[in-house]
């Protein structure tokens, strides 16, 4: 079978035609979506099917923070009468809502299938603050019946012995994380028969064999998935080593990166999503993760995972960093001349440094005290920070030195 027919039966199976007609006969009329249309010369009529999308133009993260700003706080994007449960706050800045929905997010699904239910306690370590993967992984804990131990990053301590005090069964968090929560377990001097962890979705950064290889040492399922703050999730593993199915209820796409048409082959392509709501109607939203279309042993559709991005944001810490934020944030700072960030992995954690260079006659000790409350404060990030006489030649404000493997 070809990724064109599996395509076509994936599409015909989950009935996406229909959908998508539906979601645009119903939400045409929020303002947002209305100006996009209107800009693109399209009649929302002619929008029937999911072939018909591909005449709007694809909307980038960057076009949704500048509707926001313009329109504030959604870009109009929020039809009239929608119940906004929270707010999210994602590096842009770009305001995400959560809408008045169980599951909303629809993380429930990778949950379900790694077998979570009632009975199980599980221990969700993505950040609650102004960021939504916290709230969304415990909304999808909780739909599987779970209990949730709202853990956040940090505290380790305290987390590995509610580990082994709760008998926490699942982790929602990152694979980095996680190792660092078993060694830290078995550096506290816990009894291995207290560690009852045993199923592990993990996402938001890669997973390499290697890091793999020791979390499956001490957790029997360990389940990566993918998704994004905007769309929720997207797609996740099955346990056959072959890709990540499609999730349930939203429509994703991998388009060609310079004319946003569908690719139906093989090819590399930036991950396209349409989120089938009409109360929050985010069309044709290009994530800026490039993926590409296999087939599973059972013939299925997948996507080979997150293979790089298309724009010049960088994951770290499970979190985007971006030049003009960094931009933004230093720019505030006058004794600083020139800076960069450098990205790196140690032990299967990234590392985050900031090289600066001081005007003369700055006090180092001072400012460098000063630029790591900054960094904190603006970027929600923790960094060393490094004064130097000059920076080493490199393209960009955020040098990657992280290997995979």
């Amino acid at each position: 079978m070809s990724i064109h027919v599996a395509l076509g039966e994936h599409l015909a199976h989950h009935a996406m035609d229909q959908a998508v007609n539906d979601l645009i006969t119903r939400a045409a009329t929020v303002p947002g979506l209305a100006a996009r249309l209107e800009r693109a010369g399209i009649d929302p009529g002619s929008l029937r099917s999911v072939a018909d999308l591909s005449a709007l133009p694809v909307l980038s993260k960057d076009d949704l923070v500048a509707e926001q700003a313009s329109a504030p706080p959604f870009g109009g994007l929020l039809a009239p009468g929608a119940a906004v449960q929270r707010v999210f706050q994602s590096p842009g800045p770009l305001y995400e809502p959560q809408l008045e929905s169980p599951d909303y997010w629809r993380w429930g699904q990778v949950f379900g299938h790694l077998g979570v239910g009632p009975g199980d306690t599980a221990i969700n370590c993505f950040g609650y603050h102004l960021s939504p993967a916290g709230a969304m992984m415990e909304e999808g804990l909780r739909a599987s019946g779970a209990a949730v131990l709202p853990g956040g990053i940090g505290n380790q301590d305290l987390q590995a012995r509610a580990i082994a005090d709760l008998a926490v069964s699942t982790y929602s968090g990152l694979p980095s994380y996680l190792k660092a929560l078993i060694d830290r377990f078995d550096e506290l001097g816990l009894p291995a028969q207290a560690w009852r962890l045993h199923r592990a979705m993990v996402t938001a950064e890669p997973l390499p064999d290697s890091l793999r290889e020791a979390l499956t040492a001490r957790v029997d399922s360990v389940c990566m998935a993918y998704g994004t703050g905007e769309t929720g999730l997207l797609a996740y593993e099955v346990g056959d080593g072959a890709g990540l199915v499609l999730a349930d209820g939203v429509l994703v796409q991998v388009c060609d990166i310079g004319t946003g048409a569908p690719v139906e082959d093989e090819s590399e392509g930036e991950v396209v999503v349409t989120v089938l709501r009409p109360d929050y109607p985010l069309v044709r939203f290009g994530t800026g993760d490039l993926s590409g279309w296999m087939l599973g042993p059972d013939g299925s559709l997948r996507l080979r995972g997150v293979l790089g991005r298309t724009g010049s944001a960088v994951k770290v810490k499970g979190m985007f960093l971006h030049p003009a934020q960094t931009a933004s944030v230093m720019s505030r700072l006058p004794s600083v001349v020139d800076h960069r960030f450098v990205i790196g992995r140690t032990d299967h954690l990234d590392t985050l440094r900031c090289e600066v260079v001081l005007a003369p006659g700055a006090d180092h000790e001072d400012q460098v005290q000063q630029v790591t409350q900054r960094i904190r404060e603006g970027l929600r990030f923790s960094a060393e920070v490094v004064a130097v006489h000059q920076l080493t030649p490199a393209e960009g404000p955020i040098l990657d030195t992280r290997v995979w493997d």
